[in-house]
């Protein structure tokens, strides 16, 4: 078993990706600021720590804040939008 490191938007996002018996999952970081995510398939994102907007296309309200501990479930195939508003840790299981 290896782990990857991935880096995005210039070092704001950080995470370690691993793939065992529980599928594939990602613990990372992001910066305070606002980016858009793709997805390939559905995904599970959990906030640890910090604080976050969260929009996903087609779900009514525009920009949902999550608490620590609250998850996104964001469909495949979509751009998603996050407002980061404090250095957060998150964890990302994908289906």
């Amino acid at each position: 078993m290896s782990i990857k490191v991935n880096e995005y938007f210039e070092g704001k996002v950080k995470s370690l990706s691993v793939e065992n018996s529980a599928g594939k999952q990602t613990v990372g970081v992001m910066v305070a600021g606002e980016f858009e995510f793709g997805t390939g398939s559905a995904e599970e994102m959990t906030l640890v720590s910090g604080a976050w907007e969260l929009q996903i296309p087609g779900v009514a309200g525009g920009f949902k804040s999550y608490a620590v501990g609250q998850t996104a479930n964001i469909p495949a195939n979509c751009k998603f939008q996050l407002k980061i508003l404090e250095t957060s840790a998150y964890l990302c299981r994908f289906e």
